[in-house]
């Protein structure tokens, strides 16, 4: 695998052995008329005009097209060999994402479809294979300007502009095979106790096997189970021979290895808990304090795919260096692999989605968001990184978006009672676990208004709609925006300081003027990266730091007064 692109396995929380990375070149073709399935695209023996390098994205410099325009429809066409061996079994077609519609075809019948840029699916592809050689279609159909796509920050405008940037078509994560036998595990989820050093796990498997759970720290054995069990779901406790914490700065983890019958699964999860105490934020009962950065997950060669494994982890680490704690992952679904490196870090980020696109004050504008938001809490349910979920971001209209964001709220909580959770980021709220606002206002200005802010009797800065704060967690979840470029397209909030000096200076303002509030829980600097024209970040798009990451970091990592 060592000369195909993103040759890592993409999922380490769900990790079996047999399985084969489809990343590399395939066939290709734009379809901008979207009249490929009439033209008979799918069929096998249709020889497509260009190649792509698979998992960029047509718009990227690697993916060898660099594509720029709008593309309606993409086509991509590769062959797989399967063997006798692997057709007894069950072979899955997986897919990291596919922006925005997918339709999946083998030897030129459809397998499968999929709606949603953001998240991960897969097909069993078993029935439709042969032995031998056999043809992948995929196509994909994207329109950002469609008002039920969730598009997130991709430009609906021909060029980027200000805080949107370039757009992302088709297959932009990885596509793999995995090779099962017929009875197999099907998902798993973890309900760490942190208080009680247990853990409670929820199976859902597909056969009649013995089930066995081995649960080990840093290799040495901490507690298992097994009993005999049949299609369905099996839920049991496991009692941790000792206590490891997973703690921000300390990504403990304890490795899971699963077997049901042939089948076998290695995973992991976290000991760690969280909960809110008044104004405070608690994990694993110790009061933490947000020290966060927004990032976007922009590369100016992959656009929305990083182009290395490595990568993704050292954003992570650039935003240590730099004193943050953890991310605002903002207006796009993170893939896997940078989920893991947050969890093995101990780097806490928040499950987001990128609700941006779609057009609230329509009847129908859920159907966007929704089954991809439920899908997206599905899969990143176990990763301990993730402290909070958040659907929407900036809503202020609720006389057409109060349905839309009362359902994504009570469906989050539904489905995850585990974490906080807030309706929508910024702009007006309904209801939330803490109260999160944007606020680029200068450093003297934050410093006034927020210390004035609670020494009120009846706070009423927040009443926006019928929402009154009542006393929660205050997270202020952007912030910063400080533009520092000599070019002359540069968009940021405010001016842009003339000088280093004067952009640390304006920096160090803004982060005191939220630390040293005792009534704060944390907040969130805009932003870790500049992103084409927006050039706010404390890095440029390439990744050099505009401020020396030693001096940022003796300032964010100071002690916060909530910390006192």
């Amino acid at each position: 695998m060592v000369n195909i692109p993103r040759n890592e396995h993409p999922n380490p929380q769900f990790f079996r052995e047999n399985w084969k990375n489809l990343n590399g070149t395939w066939d290709f073709e734009m379809d901008q008329g979207v009249s490929g399935h009439e033209r008979g695209m799918e069929a096998s023996d249709y020889a497509m005009n260009s190649k792509i390098v698979v998992p960029f994205c047509p718009e990227s410099t690697l993916s060898g097209i660099g594509h720029k325009d709008f593309m309606n429809c993409v086509w991509y066409k590769r062959t797989i060999e399967v063997t006798e061996e692997q057709l007894h079994g069950r072979v899955v077609l997986h897919f990291g994402a596919v922006d925005h519609t997918a339709t999946v075809y083998v030897n030129g019948k459809e397998a499968g479809r999929h709606t949603g840029g953001y998240v991960s699916f897969e097909i069993d592809i078993t029935d439709l294979l042969k032995a031998g050689e056999n043809v992948l279609t995929v196509r994909a159909h994207d329109d950002v300007r469609n008002p039920l796509v969730a598009r997130g920050k991709q430009s609906e405008k021909y060029y980027s502009h200000e805080c949107d940037y370039t757009r992302t078509t088709g297959i932009w994560q990885t596509v793999w095979l995995e090779y099962k036998p017929c009875d197999f595990i099907k998902s798993v989820k973890y309900y760490p106790n942190s208080a009680l050093g247990s853990v409670t796990m929820e199976v859902q498997l597909s056969g009649s096997q013995t089930l066995k759970a081995e649960v080990f720290y840093e290799g040495k054995p901490m507690g298992s189970k097994q009993f005999a069990c049949h299609t369905g779901t099996e839920v049991f406790c496991i009692d941790l021979a000792e206590k490891h914490l997973w703690e921000i700065g300390n990504g403990r983890l304890y490795d899971v290895v699963l077997t049901y019958g042939e089948d076998k699964v290695t995973s992991y999860f976290g000991l760690r808990s969280i909960r809110i105490d008044g104004r405070k934020l608690l994990i694993n009962d110790k009061p933490i304090f947000l020290r966060q950065v927004l990032d976007q997950g922009f590369y100016p060669d992959g656009i929305y795919t990083a182009p290395s494994d490595e990568e993704l982890k050292k954003d992570i680490l650039r935003a240590m260096d730099m004193g943050f704690n953890g991310a605002r992952l903002h207006e796009k679904v993170f893939e896997p692999r940078f989920l893991y490196h947050c969890d093995c870090l101990g780097y806490i980020v928040w499950g987001e989605f990128p609700d941006w696109g779609i057009d609230y004050s329509r009847s129908d504008a859920i159907t966007g968001i929704l089954p991809q938001w439920v899908e997206e809490i599905k899969r990143d349910f176990n990763h301990p990184a993730i402290i909070g979920w958040c659907p929407s971001n900036e809503v202020y209209n609720l006389s057409f978006q109060r349905t839309v964001i009362e359902t994504l709220y009570s469906v989050t909580k539904t489905m995850d009672p585990t974490r906080i959770a807030i309706d929508a980021s910024g702009g007006y709220h309904i209801n939330t676990d803490i109260l999160d606002i944007h606020d680029y206002e200068l450093p003297h200005i934050l410093k006034s208004f927020y210390e004035q802010f609670f020494k009120l009797e009846d706070p009423d800065f927040y009443k926006k709609g019928d929402y009154k704060y009542n006393g929660s967690p205050v997270f202020i979840s952007e912030t910063g925006g400080i533009g520092f470029s000599d070019k002359e397209d540069t968009w940021a909030y405010h001016d842009i300081p003339k000088t280093k000096e004067a952009f640390f200076e304006r920096f160090k303002g803004c982060i005191e003027a939220l630390l040293f509030n005792e009534n704060l829980c944390g907040f969130c600097y805009t932003q870790l990266t500049d992103i084409e024209q927006e050039r706010n970040g404390l890095y440029t798009y390439d990744r050099v730091p505009k401020l020396d990451p030693a001096e940022v970091r003796a300032v964010v990592a100071q002690k916060a007064a909530m910390e006192e």
